[in-house]
């Protein structure tokens, strides 16, 4: 192909934009533009009116005394996890591995009942000892699980699972 049958190509005419794509785009951009302004609040704070001159004498308070805040209820799920670490923290003091017996043990001093507890296994199929050794106990419609680990207690409160109990599994 030669430079002049090249040059001699038209190259097609640019297209413009419709009525239609500009007026749907400008449509578009407008509405946009307006629900902006709908998300910010149509409520304009008003200002306080100014107080009132009577004839009684401001109280002075003293901006650096504690607020006390009500002390809320603790829950029996968060009460047994008290009890729990303190008699979980005993038992790691002694053993850095417990046995189930002896997580047994800790929970019914934390105050479990026996039938609500779950333990996990100590010692795995292939009868190697476990990493942790966890503990649960249902309250109310939580339950509260412990985990001894090297001597290290954790202790956390979840919800109960669909099975109404607290671990995933057969083994409890």
């Amino acid at each position: 192909m030669t430079l002049e049958k090249m040059a001699s190509r038209r190259q097609p005419a640019q297209r413009r934009p419709s009525v239609r794509a500009v007026a749907v785009s400008v449509l578009l951009a407008a509405s946009m533009a307006m629900s902006g302004c709908s998300l910010l609040s149509s409520e304009s704070p008003v200002p306080d009116p100014a107080p009132a001159a009577t004839n009684e004498t401001p109280v002075k308070v003293d901006e650096k005394a504690p607020v006390e805040k009500p002390a809320e209820p603790v829950s029996a799920a968060e009460e047994m996890s008290g009890k729990m670490t303190a008699s979980l923290k005993k038992l790691a003091s002694s053993t850095k591995s417990p046995n189930r017996e002896q997580m047994m043990a800790a929970m019914l001093e934390a105050g479990a009942v026996k039938e609500k507890v779950e333990l996990s296994i100590d010692i795995t199929p292939t009868g190697l000892a476990v990493d942790a050794v966890e503990s649960a106990t249902l309250v109310g419609k939580e339950c509260v699980i412990g985990q001894v680990r090297d001597g290290s207690v954790a202790v956390t409160v979840l919800p109960v699972l669909a099975s109404g109990l607290c671990f995933v599994g057969d083994t409890h």
